[in-house]
């Protein structure tokens, strides 16, 4: 894994504040890759199953890890927190909302468990072909984080065809703009949770944005889900 203090943000930063989402190239190894992918039979440290199809989600399945998280799994939460916490706090501002996220993820997880959300978040998905995921927010509660991370552990072309993410936003009296983006094996692809900035005539305001994954073509995609807030 790399290290957060060698990722230049403000091209980040910039992506986020202008898109909803960022890409960041390699941050698992393959074999980390590997290891995350094998949690997957491991029923021991998952809280839930999800069957899409059941819920009409899409076609495929994920799992809710259970506390304690897997030391990557907790590491990836906490190292990825505090720079996006910066510009979650910008966006706040930006759009006068009431709310200041601490700096250190462990203080957000006390928000949390307060307002009664005490379940983790973070997840593992797997899809195989005709597998996808519909639009989509991944909220929780009331007290939720604007960022979330999916890194992806199969390599496409090789593992999987297809099983873009599709990202969406909400233009303000117009149909909504979709964005198709292919991340890689070991990439961090992070983005909005709920809704962005954006600059109009008189002043700031949210552009809703919703995510989900386009048909897996063939093969089999597994992915790493890593929200910061938990749920009720």
């Amino acid at each position: 894994m790399i290290t957060i203090n060698t990722i230049s943000w403000q091209p980040l930063y910039q992506s986020l504040n202008e898109k909803g989402y960022t890409v960041i190239p390699a941050v698992l190894s393959p074999e980390e890759c590997q290891q995350l992918k094998q949690y997957y039979d491991d029923d021991t440290l998952f809280r839930s199953t999800i069957n899409m199809q059941r819920y009409r989600f899409g076609k495929g399945e994920y799992k809710y890890f259970r506390y304690p998280l897997p030391a990557l799994v907790q590491r990836l939460r906490e190292s990825f927190y505090p720079p996006l916490a910066i510009l979650a706090n910008e966006w706040m501002q930006k759009l006068s909302i009431d709310i200041h996220f601490p700096e250190k993820h462990e203080h957000l997880i006390e928000q949390c468990h307060k307002a009664g959300q005490q379940r983790p978040t973070p997840l593992t998905l797997r899809y195989e072909a005709g597998g996808f995921n519909t639009l989509h927010q991944d909220l929780y509660g009331a007290v939720y984080f604007p960022f979330q991370i999916v890194f992806v552990l199969s390599h496409h072309s090789r593992d999987f065809e297809g099983g873009e993410l599709v990202l969406t936003e909400q233009v303000p009296r117009a149909q909504s703009k979709a964005e198709v983006v292919r991340p890689n094996q070991g990439d961090a692809l992070i983005f909005t949770t709920n809704f962005r900035p954006v600059q109009g005539t008189r002043g700031y305001y949210r552009a809703a944005m919703k995510h989900g994954v386009s048909e897996v073509k063939s093969g089999h995609r597994q992915a790493l889900g890593i929200i910061f807030h938990d749920a009720q």
